[in-house]
This record gives structure tokens, C-alpha cells and sequence, in this order.
């Protein structure tokens, strides 16, 4: 969408730096070496080596990578095994490559250079067999491709064929004998190993074509993965810097008043046993072995135990409290004494003198009425806390109770003891604080979700992330299966390898969103898993039927009623029912998340959108471009964007502090006539001071860019230690602390000093070398709702900046400002702001510390 140019500047600058051997001897042609590397079993992708006389070869790279299969999940696959390289009539380039040594599939690409390749397909051809050593070739007389291969179903001197015109229908599977193929893959020696591939004759521009894209590559990644800690060497001798800033309020312009956000996964144990403040693990003892394979005990039983002897605790199904909840314990007492015991997530923390609500569901299956001793114990048998519910049922029914803490602990268990013989059912056992976030019941949990909301986020993303798309189209999260009554809600496989009660459902996320003043921004998933699946076989690929894809537009229309409509409504009721009457006011709904941007993905994307653009034109649908800020589902992506009109594109990329370092202008280039931006995952690696300032710096371009860039969000959110899968993450915690990280308050003070207008500002310093420049941020915001004008200035040089502020046509300035300043040493990973007052006018210095974040709020009169 906007690389061409910016690309053409940067390799002019690499060019400049570096001798590229040009002669006017060059060949008309050469030869090309396609192949993937049998040390990696394929997982390096497609490398290219070239030779004048097919006897000495040079690897383009070396193992550079030109493409890379994006079949199935990280690190166990993702296989580009035997590619074979053909070019068509029309001179497009085709690559087909086996997968794996189990699936019946193969996979295709195409190219026009052989640098850029359009979205792979993966079709299944096989059903009782595997696809290996596949090839492609043109029949002219039938005008068909005909890809054939190798498979362990086959007899011996047989393969297997279909024909295509347009790899994306194909004919039948047919048997063909072996020797009909061209069997024309090589065995070549490419920097000392001996390397299976084919070869093809092509124009030396091609090569050149190749080579120029491996040397550009490898310039920008060298500048991606520039250190700060190597400042020290690269500038040595560099002196303190004298910067002048005039900003003119003559030169302002609108920009986006939701630009920070804060964006919500269920990973790392976010949401059960983190922010939702049920302190019960498995309290409806739906835990199922498939949820986490690393756990053998990880089943409905995790988490509880029997105390004591002459009792008997088993799981049944019969007649639950719910369809959706099928399981629960039952407990048998032949001598009084025996209890269930629960651990809860690494422990019960507990305060003492403060209120816990207790509740169960039960029913006296052998019809004797039974008294139940619930208490909070310690790990010598402490109490805590004790109070007793009476269970006067045959039927399910819900018993509640409070139960006081008489001190602090930080691990404690909840014990359910009997007190007669006989037999009882227990079901949803849970134990929930009293003092919740804003008091709500089924609230979250107050010291977390306060954290959360000291960012001032105008919106918040959630369930996911991969979560919403889940492993495999069985594992998409379903929005209708998260509200209502907590036993009538159904838990599902976490894709992060644990478990999902949905007592954090959608209406506490759109809850939450309400007490905090932020948009709520549910993403949907765009009717096909996650990239990453594996369930399924070809997992991605594996979409919601079509012919099944009415029925899940619905569900989006319905949670938009849900969401919006009044209480005479549908689904408005259900909302009401819930406890909120009014509407919540939806305008933002997140349609796909980091998807591969596929014929798959289109046909789906394309339907849902329409029919929400068609219903609910007031909604902004944001789509999808991949996991990635380049590449082929960033540019597919933002092609299916601009032919629909989609009113904003998710944007994701990871990157090393480097990478935000030299990419500041990344938005400037962006076309303001297409779709709005929304940046909702984005982190440089890392959570000490240098990761923090990195971000600093590159976020004073969302501000300067805040026509185009609408939102933005960290990501992830929330870690639990002992539990964290993805690093690094915002914060971190554990049952009673609280660990925010320097990334965390970048972020904050960009949420509370965020503004409306925004200022330009001209940056003169008293060096002008490029380096130096990249590592001085400045921008000014006005907000419109207090009039205050902020300036934050960024300094990631290690020597410090002495800056002179003037402010031209912005009105009176009171004659002191709030200034917070975020330092330390770049590995600092406890670094805080501290906030003090500084005298300011239309035009005042500021001195700027080595390596530091300052934000200046002024009052104008």
C-alpha cells in the first residue's frame, strides 16, 4: 500500500553505504537453484542459489528466506519440504511443496517476480494417503496445470495427479504411473551440503532481482536490530544536544480522540485466576484433559481434593444444573468429618476483616437434608473464616453465604465439610470477594482492573487475539455462550492450553469498558480459525462452511442488538435481564484477527462485512492485516480493505526497539484517503527501560499521525506469574501484587495526557547527524475538553538534551506546568515517573536526561 517509495529511499541509502559489484559483463541469463534445507526439515522456507554453468553455485543469502509456509502451528510445523519451481504461460511463477509426511495436501503459491507471492492455498487431494515430491507442469493441449506426486497410498510404481486451470478448483485425484513424471529434482552442493531442489534457466534480471531483495533485507534488518545498549560505542564522543521546538497553532489539525487503548487476551492466565475475581479453580469441575496435554491431572477433578476418610468424592453427568455444564461432584459421607477441599489459582489470597460471598448449587440425591461447614482454612489447618448453608433440596438449587476473614493469608483453601452422612450433588462452587471492582457481583478483580483503568484507555479489544478464533472452527469463541446465568454459560479449551470458565463473559467485558468511560471493541472472528491451528488438519484453511456462514452472520447481528437494542428487543431483553437496561452503545466491531488473508478468509470476510454494513451502517467494521507490518497478508489484506471500503484495518507487528527506532515515519507515508488505522497489537520485546523509551519515541508518531492511526494498543495486556506463555507483557501479578512494567507507564502517560489537536512542531539540534536526529521525539497535543496544551519529548541518546520550547499563537500559558519524567539505566526494568511542577511561558527550556520520557502539561489561560 505505501512501501514503494520508502523502500526506493532506503535502498538508495543502503547503496550509498555499501559497494554493490555492477559490471557491464553481466550475463543475459543464468541459472536458478530452488530448494528448502533438509537441516530445518523445511521450517527456513524457500532459498534460491544461482550459477553461470550449473557446476559452481551461490546461495542467494545464504538461506535466505523468499517464501515460507504458513500451513499449520508454530514451531511443530510450518513446513516447506520438496519445492518445485515452474513457470507458466503466462509467465507467473508457481511453487508446490509437500506440508508434512501425514496430511493428503500440498500447497501452492504464485509469483510474478519471485519475490513477492500472492496467498498460498493448501487443497486436500488425499484422503488415504500423503502428498510428498509434488510437481507441476502446463499440459498446452488441455490448457491445465497438472500437479501429480508421491504418496505412501499408493501401489509401487504409482502416483497420483489433478488438474487445474486456476489453482483454486481442481478435478478429481487420478493414479498415473511414476515414470510419467518429469522427476527432474537435482541433488546440487550449496555452501558445503548437498541440497535437493530443481533448476530453471532464467533472466539475470531476475537474479539481480533476488539478490537486491536479500541485500535490502538484510540492511533494515541490521537497522531493526540495532542495541541501545551499544550507544555507548556508536555515539562516542557525542556531545549534549541543543534542540529548539517552535509549534505553531496555526499549523494544527484534528487527530483521533480513541488513540489509546488497552487491549484484553485470555492468555497467561488473564481472566480465570487473574482479572475475574472468582477465587475457585474448576469450580464447575468442567476441566477436560484436551485443555492442557502437559498436566496429567488436569481434568474435572483439578484443583480439588477429599479430606479425610470414610467418604467418597466422584464426578457424574446425570441430570445436571445445566446442559452446559454437564459434570459435577458427588460426595458421599459414611462418618461425618470428610470435605472437598479446593486450592484455587496457586492459593486463596485473603484480607483480613474483609467480606467474601460464598455459593454453590446442590441437591441431597439420597433426600435427607444436610448442613454444609464452609471455611477458609490454612495449609495447618487455620480458620479463617466459617459459616454454614443448609441444603433442604432434592432439586438443584443455589445457597449462598458470607463468609468473614478474620486475618490476612495468602494462600488459603476453601473446605466444603458435611456435617451428617449421606449423599449431596455440588455444582459451581465459587467464592467471590465482596470488594469488586466498582462493587459489581461477578466483578473483577479491584486492585487489577484499577491498574487497568489508571491508563484512561478510550477503548478496550477483547476476548482476543487468538482466543476469539480459536484452535480449529470447533474453538471459536462464540459471544452467546458467555452471558446469561454462570451455569447456563459454556466453557471452552482455552487456546492458550488451559481453560475458560466465560464467567468473565461479554457482558462484564462491555461492563468493565462502561466503568472505565472506553469503547468497548469485541473482535469476532471472520468465520476461520487461527493461522496457528492445528485442529483439523490444514486448521486455518478449515472455514465455517458456507452454506453454514448465515447462521453465524446472526450471531454478529444479534450481539449488535444485544449490544444496542432497547429492552423490547430480542436480545435487547436478554441485556436488560442481565441488569442493563440502557444500551451500551456499540460502535466498533473487530471482524478477524492476524488471519491468513486467503481466498477462504475473503469470502467470509466479504459476507460478514456486507451484512453489517447493510444492517448497521452506524457500526465501523475494522478488518484484518495479518500478524504482520509487511509481507503478503499485510498488502492482501489492505486490498480487500480499500475494494470494500472498510472503514479501518487491525495492524500487528512485534518488533525489536530498533525497529521503532528507525521506522518513525512508518504512518507518515500512509494513503489519508483509504481506511483508518487501528495499531492493536504492537511491543518491542522486552519490558526494560530501553524496550519503554523505544516505544515513547515511535508513539509521538501516532500522535503526529493521528488523521490516519485512529487506535492503538500494547500488547499483551495481563501475565500471571508461574503461568505466562507470552512474553513480554505489560503486567505482571500474582494474588496479591501487583507488577507493572516501564511499558506499562509509557503507556499511561500517554493515556492520561492525550489530546484532540495536534500541534506541528519544527525540531532544529545542534547535530544534525541522522542517528542522533532519529533519537529525539517531540510532540504537542492540545485536548479540547480541558484546553491544556501537553508536550512530550522523547530523548534516546545517551547524553543529555537541553530543549528551547516555543509556543507561537497557542494563547496566555499559566506560569507553571506538571512535568513527569521517566529515566533510569537502559536495562532498568522498576524504572517509575516522578512528577514535580516547572516554570513555563511561551518560550522556556527544559532539559531533557539521558535516555528519558518527559511530559510537560501546561494550563492555558
Amino acid at each position: 500500500m505505501k512501501k514503494t517509495l520508502s523502500l526506493f529511499f532506503l535502498f538508495s541509502l543502503f547503496a550509498s553505504q555499501f559497494v554493490i559489484a555492477r559490471t557491464t559483463n553481466e550475463p543475459d541469463s543464468a541459472y536458478l537453484f530452488a530448494y528448502s534445507t533438509q537441516k530445518s526439515m523445511g521450517r527456513s522456507g524457500l532459498h534460491f542459489a544461482w550459477s553461470s554453468d550449473r557446476k559452481s553455485w551461490s546461495a542467494i543469502g545464504p538461506e535466505f528466506r523468499y517464501l515460507f509456509s504458513d500451513y499449520g502451528r508454530w514451531k511443530v510445523e510450518k513446513r516447506l519440504v520438496t519445492p518445485y519451481l515452474f513457470q507458466g504461460p503466462d509467465r507467473k511463477w508457481h511453487c508446490v511443496w509437500s506440508l508434512n509426511e501425514k496430511d493428503g495436501v500440498f500447497a501452492h503459491a504464485a509469483s510474478s517476480d519471485l519475490t513477492y507471492w500472492l496467498p498460498q492455498s493448501y487443497p486436500t487431494v488425499m484422503t488415504n494417503g500423503n502428498c510428498q515430491q509434488p510437481e507441476v507442469l502446463y499440459d498446452k493441449r488441455q490448457g491445465v496445470y497438472v500437479i501429480s506426486w508421491l504418496s505412501n497410498g499408493a501401489k509401487d510404481g504409482e502416483a497420483y495427479c489433478v488438474t487445474t486451470k486456476d489453482f483454486k478448483t481442481f478435478s478429481s485425484t487420478k493414479s498415473i504411473p511414476v515414470a510419467s513424471r518429469l522427476n527432474d529434482r537435482e541433488n546440487i552442493l550449496v555452501n558445503g551440503s548437498i541440497e535437493t531442489g530443481v533448476v530453471r534457466k532464467v533472466a539475470w534480471a531476475d537474479v539481480d532481482n533476488l539478490m537486491k531483495k536479500q541485500q535490502l533485507d538484510t540492511y533494515r534488518n541490521q537497522l531493526s536490530n540495532e542495541r541501545l545498549k551499544d550507544d555507548y560505542t556508536r555515539f562516542v564522543g557525542l556531545k549534549p544536544i541543543d534542540a529548539t521546538i517552535s509549534v505553531k497553532m496555526s499549523e494544527s489539525k484534528k487527530i483521533s480522540d480513541q488513540l489509546i487503548g488497552v487491549f484484553f487476551e485470555d492468555i497467561n492466565y488473564s481472566a480465570d485466576g487473574g482479572l475475574y475475581a472468582e477465587l475457585i479453580q474448576n469450580r464447575g469441575f468442567e476441566y477436560s484433559p484436551e485443555e492442557n496435554g502437559r498436566d496429567k491431572n488436569w481434568n474435572s477433578t483439578k484443583a480439588w481434593s477429599l479430606k479425610g476418610e470414610n467418604a467418597e468424592f466422584t464426578i457424574a453427568t446425570v441430570s445436571p444444573v445445566h446442559p452446559n455444564n454437564p459434570h459435577y461432584a458427588v460426595l458421599k459421607i459414611n462418618i461425618p468429618g470428610a470435605g472437598l477441599i479446593n486450592e484455587g489459582f496457586d492459593g486463596i489470597a485473603i484480607k483480613g476483616g474483609e467480606k467474601y460471598d460464598f455459593s454453590l448449587f446442590a441437591r441431597n440425591t439420597d433426600g435427607k437434608v444436610k448442613k454444609l461447614r464452609i471455611r477458609l482454612v490454612g495449609s495447618k489447618g487455620e480458620v479463617y473464616g466459617e459459616n454454614f448453608v443448609n441444603i433442604n433440596s432434592t432439586a438443584w438449587n443455589k445457597y449462598t453465604a458470607v463468609l468473614v476473614a478474620t486475618q490476612t493469608a495468602s494462600v488459603a483453601k476453601l473446605e466444603v465439610v458435611p456435617q451428617s452422612t449421606g449423599t449431596i450433588a455440588l455444582d459451581m462452587i465459587s467464592l467471590f470477594p465482596e470488594k469488586t471492582f466498582k462493587g459489581h457481583k461477578n466483578g473483577l478483580r479491584a486492585d487489577l482492573a484499577e491498574l487497568i483503568s489508571d491508563i484512561h484507555p478510550r477503548f478496550v479489544r477483547f476476548p482476543g487475539g487468538c482466543v476469539s478464533h480459536g484452535d480449529g472452527i470447533a474453538n471459536i469463541y462464540r459471544w452467546k455462550n458467555t452471558i446469561g446465568p454462570l451455569e447456563a454459560r459454556k466453557p471452552m479449551r482455552n487456546l492458550w492450553g488451559y481453560h475458560q470458565s466465560m464467567g468473565l463473559g461479554y457482558y462484564e467485558y462491555f461492563q468493565f469498558c462502561e466503568d472505565m468511560g472506553a469503547e468497548p471493541l469485541p473482535v469476532i472472528a471472520a468465520g476461520v480459525p487461527c493461522q496457528n491451528s492445528s485442529t483439523g488438519g490444514a486448521g486455518q484453511q478449515g472455514g465455517i462452511p458456507m452454506n453454514e456462514m448465515g447462521q453465524y452472520i446472526q450471531d454478529i447481528l444479534d450481539l449488535i442488538e444485544w449490544a444496542n437494542g432497547d429492552a423490547t428487543t430480542t436480545w435487547g431483553k436478554k441485556r436488560a435481564e442481565a441488569g442493563h437496561p440502557k444500551p451500551f452503545n456499540l460502535k466498533y466491531v473487530g471482524i478477524g484477527n492476524e488471519d491468513l488473508i486467503t481466498d477462504i478468509f475473503e469470502e467470509r470476510f466479504t459476507a460478514i462485512f456486507k451484512a453489517i454494513k447493510e444492517k448497521h451502517p452506524e457500526i465501523t467494521v475494522i478488518g484484518t492485516a495479518g500478524p504482520n507490518a509487511e509481507g503478503t497478508d499485510y498488502t492482501e489484506g489492505w486490498n480487500i480493505a480499500t475494494q470494500l471500503g472498510v472503514p479501518m484495518i487491525d495492524e500487528h507487528y512485534y518488533q525489536a526497539p530498533g525497529w521503532f527506532i528507525n521506522n518513525q515515519d512508518y504512518y507518515d507515508k500512509y494513503d489519508r484517503t483509504k481506511s483508518k488505522v487501528y495499531l492493536g497489537e504492537y511491543a518491542s520485546r522486552g519490558n526494560t527501560l530501553a524496550n519503554a523509551l523505544a516505544e515513547a519515541l515511535y508513539m509521538t508518531s501516532f500522535e503526529r499521525n493521528g488523521d490516519v492511526v485512529s487506535m492503538t494498543s500494547y500488547a499483551p495486556l495481563l501475565a500471571k506469574e508461574d503461568h505466562t506463555r507470552w512474553n513480554p507483557d505489560m503486567i505482571y501479578f500474582n494474588n496479591t501484587e501487583l507488577k507493572p512494567t516501564v511499558n506499562y507507564y509509557v503507556q499511561k502517560l500517554y493515556g492520561q495526557n492525550s489530546g484532540d489537536t495536534y500541534l506541528t512542531s519544527n525540531v532544529k539540534l545542534s547535530d544534525n547527524r541522522s542517528d542522533v536526529s532519529k533519537r529525539i521525539g517531540a510532540s504537542v497535543v492540545r485536548d479540547s475538553k480541558t484546553n491544556d496544551l501537553i508536550v512530550k519529548l522523547v530523548n534516546v541518546l545517551p547524553v543529555a538534551v537541553t530543549a528551547k520550547i516555543a509556543l507561537e499563537g497557542v494563547g496566555s500559558i499559566r506560569p507553571t506546568a506538571v512535568k513527569t519524567v521517566l529515566t533510569g539505566d537502559l536495562d532498568d526494568k522498576k524504572a517509575q515517573p516522578t512528577t514535580g511542577t516547572i516554570p513555563v511561558s511561551n518560550d522556556f527550556d527544559c532539559a531533557l536526561p539521558a535516555y528519558s520520557f518527559t511530559v510537560i502539561r501546561l494550563k492555558t489561560k
